[in-house]
């Protein structure tokens, strides 16, 4: 985009991105300084924290985003080549309101039944939500059509030259109101 395109517009791009995409691939540090990278299904994005994740508050994840709270959290639609990349900080919150407006009855599949509280629902005292407030974020936009991209790939095979797939977008910490 030109120097003329709002912050508005980009984010407004970024987590259409992010809401078109099912699952996220974020990255962690653990204690002893190597990096973890798991699947994690978003559950809300926007202005009280960037991205929510659920989660097990008895996890090595947690665990990690303790013991150092940066993160890198990316994203790939392989069909249309678009990404998004949100290196950010994180904080781990059990604030049972902001759960129970978020539950999803799908989430007990990965909280197992232990009885009493502990049965998965929304006031399992295992369950957390991580909320990374974004830093920076980087995205690359693909304005064409499937066929287009398949076109593009093509063409580029053929010539060597780079194929036209879109544009990539960056947004500042200043833009992210960090």
């Amino acid at each position: 985009m030109t120097a003329t395109t709002s912050t508005k517009k980009k984010l407004d791009e970024l987590y259409e991105l992010i809401g078109e995409i099912e699952i996220a691939l974020l990255t962690t540090r653990r204690e002893d300084g190597l990096l973890v990278t798991r699947p994690m299904a978003t559950q809300d994005q926007g202005p009280q924290g960037d991205l929510w994740f659920v989660t097990n508050v008895e996890t090595h994840k947690v665990d990690e985003l303790e013991a150092d709270p940066h993160v890198s959290v990316g994203y790939l639609n392989p069909k249309t080549f678009e990404w998004v990349s949100v290196s950010g900080t994180v904080r781990v919150s059990q604030d049972r309101e902001r759960i129970k407006a978020l539950y999803q009855p799908d989430w007990k599949m990965w909280f197992e039944d232990e009885g009493g509280e502990r049965n998965g629902g929304p006031d399992d005292p295992r369950l957390a939500l991580i909320v990374v407030d974004a830093v920076t974020a980087t995205y690359f936009k693909n304005p064409h059509s499937q066929p287009r991209v398949l076109f593009e790939l093509t063409r580029g095979r053929a010539t060597g030259k780079q194929p036209d797939l879109g544009r990539q977008e960056h947004l500042t910490a200043s833009e992210l109101g960090r």
